[in-house]
């Protein structure tokens, strides 16, 4: 199973529902632990320092600074890039199921993109 961590501004409703769906899930935010107003850059240092996979509504920066860290040569463990149309439900259905069947380092250097099927 994938560790996980939500970035600042992401949804708190599918964060919570995520741990209401699986109490177990390894997830964390950024506000709680201390990267609060972090840029992007760092949040995704700390993601790799962490081993953890960013979960993001932010197609703006997040994609660009991810792929300057592969393209540098440095651990990126990946990316969900949530679609801000995709309704709740559908996104903590399709995080859990990314979480539960990936192996660690599966997504290492890649971002995917929710919803999974159009």
């Amino acid at each position: 199973m994938l560790f996980l961590v939500a970035d600042e501004n992401f949804n708190n409703a599918i964060y919570r529902g995520l741990l209401r769906m699986k109490p177990d899930l390894d997830i964390v935010r950024v506000q709680d632990v201390g990267l609060f107003s972090a840029d992007d850059p760092a949040v995704l240092e700390w993601a790799a320092k962490e081993d953890r996979v960013l979960l993001t509504y932010d197609v703006a920066t997040i994609t660009k600074y991810a792929y300057e860290r592969v393209n540098a040569g440095k651990y990126m463990p990946g990316v969900i890039e949530v679609n801000r149309k995709v309704s709740i439900g559908m996104a903590i259905e399709e995080i859990l199921f990314i979480a539960e069947t990936c192996d660690h380092g599966e997504l290492e250097g890649q971002i995917v993109y929710l919803p999974l099927t159009k």
